[in-house]
């Protein structure tokens, strides 16, 4: 056997590896498209403001007390910044107080009864309110920076890690969040405008505060005053805390009927915005209309009583001493009226009524010669239609006319019935047991309204009635303060005998 040189076999490996060296398969390149550094940086920055504005939504709000007030404090992103002021059910208040790109939130939850009733038991503690409320605001709004700042890292760093499932894009995202609300702290810092409170901006029932409370720079100058009417205040706020837990116990039934009674509009077409409003708010079954609608009673005012057909509900109407006949007749063709007249009686929205209208006509507001005869002939009028409503096995359930005087003629044969004419209201049970309700001006008296010192007030009540016994259960007197004036009064009324 042959042996084959070591050098030759040497030169053999040498030429099997260049062989292979030069022949050895290449590996396959993909081509991966990498995304835009631009597309990258829009995708983080949305995945921190989104994680950020999560992060302030669930967990980035502060419980304060500031004086005598429960708050809840909350920073929101937004395009214009400022501060807004909840006072649930009051409205809203507004500052420009920065520019940024986050808004401060305070929700005025509630009044603190037992700090109220001691600014109340001890005014001179008025004269500390203000440092107190600074160092309160002051606390609050420390308290709430921290917590913003572990909200939004938080909130950008889990969205982060649910997106991307690195690590350490997780953490740049919550870096870059506490980031940006730093730079947003800073830039609410130098855009601060504390004379921001001397120009607010009101919404809702505190639309009207300029008007009660008087210019924001007065109460700023005139500190002193202010400190009085917030002692004021306080103890008024303290004291409905305390009327409110001892009001009449009725609570309205669902099926509770409600009249709404209206009465001497005389031609204030702000009444039936009012009219509506008040249809809507308290669910108001049927109206009921006691005269003087209109001023003259001419045919060139009847375009007046137009918006009757888009209150939604039927109305019941008994002429008063300011409309005509022809006013009646014109009504008697408008969708959903119902006009009583000569004792005529109708079952609307469960109750049955019955109403007779005014005898006399007089615009000029004269006194005719054998006036309060005929009102009570009227009167009598009614009541005789009463008893023969009785007699027949209908008996009627409210009674209608607009003078007192012929109203007082029903005593006995009705539960209850309404009148109007006086332009205040009042109430009475007669000797008879007829309770009677006179309805003040839902008009404030027309214009008339500016004849006395004081505009009159706008009137009007709503009538709870029971579905099965249709008696008056309770009734909420409404007061609005008459032309130019801002105010508001509603009262409950329980009769005696349905007192808890």
């Amino acid at each position: 056997m042959a042996r084959v040189p070591v050098a030759a076999l040497n030169h053999l490996r040498r030429i099997q590896h260049t062989l292979t060296r030069h022949h050895r398969p290449h590996p396959t390149v993909e081509l991966v498209p990498q995304p835009h550094p631009w597309t990258r940086a829009l995708g983080l920055v949305t995945v921190v403001v989104v994680g950020a504005w999560l992060g302030l939504l669930i967990v980035g709000n502060v419980r304060a007390q500031v004086g005598p007030m429960n708050t809840t404090m909350t920073l929101r992103p937004s395009l214009t910044g400022g501060t807004k002021i909840n006072v649930s059910p009051l409205g809203a208040l507004s500052l420009d107080s920065h520019h940024a790109p986050v808004r401060l939130d305070v929700n005025v939850d509630q009044l603190d009864p037992e700090r109220s009733q001691a600014l109340v038991d001890h005014p001179e503690r008025i004269s500390g309110l203000q440092d107190e409320v600074a160092r309160d605001v002051e606390h609050g709004t420390l308290d709430l920076a921290v917590r913003s700042s572990t909200a939004v890292v938080l909130g950008a760093t889990t969205l982060g890690l649910a997106v991307y499932r690195r690590p350490r894009r997780a953490l740049a995202a919550g870096g870059l969040a506490l980031t940006l609300l730093a730079a947003s702290g800073a830039t609410a810092y130098a855009t601060w405008n504390p004379k921001s409170i001397l120009e607010p901006k009101f919404s809702g029932l505190l639309s009207s505060a300029p008007s009660l409370v008087g210019n924001a720079r007065n109460i700023v100058t005139e500190f002193d005053v202010y400190q009085k009417e917030l002692a004021r205040l306080v103890t008024n706020v303290t004291k409905l805390y305390d009327v409110t837990s001892t009001l009449p116990a009725y609570q309205p039934d669902p099926t509770t009927i409600r009249v709404l009674h209206v009465s001497d509009i005389h031609l204030n077409p702000a009444s039936w915005k009012i009219i509506a409003s008040l249809v809507e708010q308290y669910e108001v079954n049927v109206i009921v209309d006691t005269g003087d609608t209109m001023d003259h009673g001419t045919t060139a005012e009847n375009g007046f009583l137009d918006p009757i057909a888009d209150l939604g509900v039927p109305y019941i109407w008994v002429r008063g001493n300011h409309d005509s006949l022809a006013t009646q007749r014109y009504l008697e063709h408008i969708k959903n009226v119902h006009v009583l007249d000569e004792g005529r009686a109708e079952t609307v929205a469960g109750v049955r009524f019955a109403g007779i209208g005014d005898p006399q006509f007089t615009p000029d507001r004269s006194s005719a010669t054998g006036g309060n005869a005929a009102e009570e002939l009227a009167g009598d009028q009614l009541a005789s239609a009463l008893r023969d409503q009785r007699a027949a096995g209908t008996p009627v359930d409210i009674a209608l006319v607009h003078e007192p005087s012929a109203a007082r003629r029903t005593d006995g044969e009705v539960p209850l019935v309404l009148a109007g004419h006086l332009h205040h209201e009042g109430t009475e049970v007669m000797p008879h047991g007829t309770r009677l309700r006179i309805e003040g001006s839902t008009g404030g008296s027309g214009l008339r309204a500016v004849e006395g010192k004081y505009p009159d007030p706008i009137e009007a009540s709503i009538l709870y009635v029971d579905r099965d016994t249709h008696l008056l259960q309770a009734w909420d007197e409404i007061k609005l303060g008459g032309l130019g004036l801002t105010t508001a009064e509603v009262s409950r009324h329980l009769p005696k005998e349905n007192l808890p």
